[in-house]
């Protein structure tokens, strides 16, 4: 007597798991997008300009109230700003900074600030503001 093995198998891919894993996925994506936002804050002065479009990300340099300074998340001292600009800028083409200055802090002190981002020789330096209401 011969077996009777009429069972075939299931060759097709039961998408609904992976459908389900990837929208709680894309949903937890969602939430948490907003809270891995990162940086020094600071108190930004309003103006009515439209925003500078930009090729690539540039470089953010942060001044707080407390006149301390950061490039992008590390702090560094006033004096070693234009070695390690220099630094960090000698290998790329376009050299663009973003200044990112608490409006309480003195003028003088943003002008010795950017005097020490022109003597690394950065050729592009944007002042970034908040948009009035």
């Amino acid at each position: 007597m011969q077996a009777n093995n009429n069972k075939k198998f299931m060759s097709d891919i039961n998408v609904t798991p992976l459908v389900d894993v990837m929208l709680v996925l894309l949903i937890i994506f969602m939430v948490t997008a907003p809270m891995m936002m990162q940086g020094v804050e600071v108190n930004l002065p309003q103006t009515t300009v439209k925003p500078i479009k930009t090729r690539e990300d540039p470089l953010i340099l942060t001044v707080n109230k407390k006149r301390e300074i950061y490039l992008e998340n590390y702090r560094i001292e006033l004096d070693g700003l234009e070695k390690k600009v220099k630094k960090i800028f000698q290998n790329r083409r376009d050299k663009e900074i973003l200044l990112r200055a608490d409006k309480d802090v003195p003028y003088g002190f943003v002008i010795k600030v950017i005097s020490r981002i022109k003597r690394a020789g950065i050729d592009k330096l944007g002042m970034v503001t908040e948009p009035v209401d």
